[in-house]
């Protein structure tokens, strides 16, 4: 079960950043948005979006995940 993790807006922003700029995704990194995803707390449509475009990346093979 993930904890549940409450991340502010810049955060996530910041983070996201440096998964689509380094082209690869730790798993801490991948359990951090996991965790903010399946929150109770809703997210803003701009983090909401953020966080898709990692997981379409990842999708599309532009994302490693990494340890």
């Amino acid at each position: 079960m993930h904890p549940q993790v409450h991340l502010p807006s810049q955060d996530i922003k910041s983070l996201v950043d440096q998964i689509l700029s380094l082209r690869r995704m730790t798993r801490t990194d991948q359990q951090r948005l996991m965790s903010v995803l399946l929150s109770k707390t809703a997210l803003s449509r701009e983090d909401n979006a953020l966080i898709n475009r990692v997981f379409d990346h990842l999708r599309a093979g532009l994302i490693r995940i990494v340890d």
